[in-house]
């Protein structure tokens, strides 16, 4: 009987998945194991019994747990085309870093949090998390700044990369070192005080 349990539940008498499949698999995986175990308990061992997969389909895309955590994190970042238009920069703006207040505190938030910790010490592994974070962030941002040249509410040359980084940056400081929920007050003040203002205005040449 033992022997039929462990057939049944060997990963190789199951349906090959390959590709995108696969990789949505594995990475759903990791967010479910990161929301129940956190990422210090989070394995590889697990992430591939949890997917149904092989380990070795897992080391092939990502060498170490870092990676696989990383990109899992910014798997459930909100696509920027889906930011609802609301008509006015300020609202979507609030919407925005609304969408990403409720991302970092579920397990992605718990995901970032290990990881900072765990590379932090290490200056290249830390810049490619730098990467993946300004990436997914400023594009949000960026079309809502798009949003907002188009319909006449800012001039073109107040948007620059480092203020499209302001915002997201603001709140996962707040969420990393002061270990507490981000509130919507938070987010009002953000966006009233620091956003609106800074692309209110322009640069000097």
């Amino acid at each position: 009987m033992r022997d039929m349990t462990a057939a049944t539940a060997d990963h190789r008498k199951r349906p090959r998945r390959r590709g995108e499949a696969l990789v949505s698999a594995i990475l759903a995986a990791t967010v479910e194991e990161l929301e129940e175990r956190g990422y210090a308990a989070l394995t590889m061992e697990g992430v591939a019994d949890r997917a149904r997969a092989s380990k070795a389909s897992l080391y092939r895309r990502w060498p170490t747990r870092a990676e696989l955590v990383m990109d899992a994190v910014y798997s459930v970042v909100p696509d920027p085309g889906e930011l609802p238009d609301t008509g006015t920069l300020r609202g979507d703006l609030l919407a925005a870093l609304r969408r990403i207040a409720r991302t970092l505190a579920g397990p992605a938030g718990t995901g970032l949090r290990g990881l900072m910790t765990e590379i932090l010490p290490d200056p290249e592994r830390a810049a490619q998390l730098r990467a993946h974070s300004q990436g997914m962030g400023r594009r949000m941002i960026a079309e809502v700044t798009r949003r907002a040249v188009e319909r006449g509410e800012i001039d073109p040359r107040a948007v620059t990369p480092t203020r499209l980084d302001v915002g997201q940056a603001l709140l996962r400081n707040h969420f990393l070192f002061h270990h507490e929920p981000i509130g919507d007050a938070m987010v009002e003040e953000i966006v009233d005080t620091v956003l609106l203002p800074l692309f209110g205005t322009v640069p000097d040449a």
